[in-house]
């Protein structure tokens, strides 16, 4: 006989799961006992706040590709979950959410932080049970599994609290040994009609999402083969090495302005392996489209499609290589190459300014300067993740990266952080956040001090939700609400544990950054920058065919801009 809490334990080992955050409460408490008992197979993270669990939860399915797993206790405990559940949900990662709930024999009896759990986690989830007997507990932790690599989801399972105690007969409950993955073999009809356009186009445009990890040489082969300038999803950044020629950054509003002007300007998208939701905002209606994706649902989504690929986006590339006949550098292709080059000439401009308070070009100088060539990067939501995306100089090898790209939840840095160094613990883990993001989860620095987490945390100071304060700059009538307090979050980071830094001159950057490279403490560096207006690459302000004279000077003095062209005048 075993306890029925230590066999759901147990089929979680069997899942290869290593890590679960939570925090305990009465109805969650059967579990503790059985974690306690197990406690030397999969380890308990005592995480500060619920939300910090989930989306730790669901960085790691993000990172690691295995299922992420939490818990929260019924009533608060359970809600608190959810933001890292919506997080998971979007981004179609598998977590398993252990949800408690009062004893069996108390339900129905609007007992103390009874809920009716099932229809909170409906909408969240696909897959969503209440344990109805001990008997089954495990059973069903093994189904929620195995539905949610399935499903690529969330899984949700309500226990009630007395059935973790009872004894069950000891049995091989556990499916894991038969999971398999598999893909999709590419139609070879809709590749050689995928051909026929991309051989047709003038203005070509490679745009390719997390769907081609592991791709690169495909990616880079398909892009010269028949030149097309490339660009990336945000949750694609990393997987191409930053000094490709070809590689013009990513799109939308946290991106770069080669990236969105190549879009903008073309006749023809291979749309591969991305679920972009600002598409109609950047791909041109009248543009030729192909799309690739091993989920049918995505297909033709996002634009009109005039062909539809279902299947592995790697496989699907290598045959369009194969089918095409390779064309010979464009003029098309060249003058993307030098609006990329004219875009990293003016970045890297500001990258030894010693304005006060600072740029943060020179910060991302130093990042990129003591990062390692496996280092990992969690960046919170805001303007931290434009400036990530735009001057991390990530190699496109071991090197990764993380965010919270389509439900973009503030204060995933700090969870994300955690998550990455339980995950890789001998890898240099960065988390940069804004100072409204840390300051939503700064509580779990503790966390990363309890388990000796060595991260580098980097907060960008500004007092200001600055993402939002831009929105607000061009759709209301005033700013309102955006400004935010200062903090020393570095004194804070030390009262919780951690070695802080404060910095406010660019000559501090070099000797804290020397220090933290090799750090063996968890880190808080508070950076105070200015609070500019990055450059709004989704509606800059440079195009003589669209705008006034004084209206491009205006901002161009704004933004410091010279020697930046449009793309359709290195087109002339």
């Amino acid at each position: 006989m075993i306890k029925s809490g230590s066999a759901m334990i147990k089929v979680l080992e069997s899942w290869g799961v290593e890590h679960i955050y939570g925090i305990p409460g009465g109805s969650i408490n059967s579990m503790m006992d059985a974690l306690y008992d197990e406690r030397n197979k999969v380890k308990y993270i005592q995480v500060r706040h619920e939300e910090v669990g989930a989306i730790a939860a669901a960085a790691h399915a993000k990172l690691t590709g295995k299922i992420g797993v939490c818990f929260g206790s019924a009533g608060p405990g359970a809600t608190h979950l959810f933001n890292g559940l919506y997080d998971a949900q979007m981004d179609h990662v598998p977590v398993l959410a252990i949800i408690g709930q009062v004893a069996s024999n108390a339900m129905n009896y609007d007992a103390f932080q009874e809920l009716n759990e099932n229809p909170m986690f409906a909408d969240v989830s696909v897959y969503n049970r209440t344990v109805m007997t001990p008997e089954s507990l495990p059973h069903v932790i093994d189904e929620a599994i195995r539905r949610a690599y399935e499903l690529k989801g969330v899984a949700a399972v309500t226990i009630p609290v007395n059935f973790g105690w009872v004894d069950i007969p000891e049995e091989d409950i556990s499916s894991a040994k038969n999971h398999r993955k598999g893909l999709f073999a590419p139609d070879i009809k809709d590749i050689k009609d995928a051909v026929k356009l991309i051989e047709a186009a003038q203005k070509p445009v490679l745009y390719v999402g997390q769907g081609v990890k592991g791709g690169l040489d495909e990616v880079l082969k398909i892009s010269e083969h028949f030149s097309m300038p490339i660009v990336s999803s945000v949750v694609a950044k990393g997987i191409i090495p930053e000094e490709t020629e070809n590689y013009m950054g990513t799109a939308g509003r946290v991106a770069t302005k080669p990236a969105n002007e190549a879009l903008l300007n073309s006749d023809f998208i291979a749309f591969i392996g991305s679920d972009f939701p600002f598409a109609k905002f950047f791909f041109p209606k009248a543009a030729k489209f192909i799309q690739v994706d091993i989920d049918s649902s995505k297909l033709g989504k996002r634009h009109k499609t005039d062909v539809a690929i279902l299947g592995d986006a790697k496989e699907a590339l290598r045959l369009m290589v194969k089918e095409g006949k390779k064309k010979s550098s464009s003029r098309w292709l060249k003058a993307n190459q030098q609006n990329r080059k004219n875009w990293l000439n003016w970045m890297h401009n500001f990258d030894n300014r010693s304005d006060f308070p600072l740029r943060v070009e020179p910060i991302f100088k130093e990042i990129n300067r003591i990062a390692k060539d496996d280092a990992i990067f969690i960046t919170d939501v805001g303007n931290s993740t434009i400036f990530a995306v735009r001057m991390l100089k990530m190699n496109g090898k071991k090197q990764m990266f993380s965010t919270s790209p389509l439900f973009a939840t503030m204060g995933y840095g700090v969870p994300g952080g955690i998550a990455a160094k339980l995950a890789y613990p001998e890898r240099q883990v960065f988390t940069l956040n804004g100072d409204g993001a840390f300051a939503m989860v700064m509580q779990d620095i503790i966390t990363q001090v309890r388990y000796n987490l060595p991260i580098i945390n980097i907060v960008f100071s500004n007092d200001s939700l600055g993402f939002i304060d831009a929105e607000q700059e061009d759709t209301n009538k005033v700013k309102f609400g955006v400004d935010i307090n200062a903090a020393d979050y570095a004194k804070i980071g030390e009262a919780m544990g951690a070695k802080g830094y404060t910095i406010t001159k660019q000559e501090q950057l070099k000797k804290v950054f020397d220090e933290v490279k090799n750090t063996k403490v968890p880190v808080v560096i508070d950076i105070k920058i200015s609070n500019d207006r990055p450059f709004p690459a989704e509606s800059f302000i440079l195009d003589a065919q669209k705008y006034k004279k004084d209206e491009i000077e205006a901002f161009k003095k704004r933004y410091e801009v010279k020697d930046m062209p449009v793309l359709g005048e290195l087109l002339k």
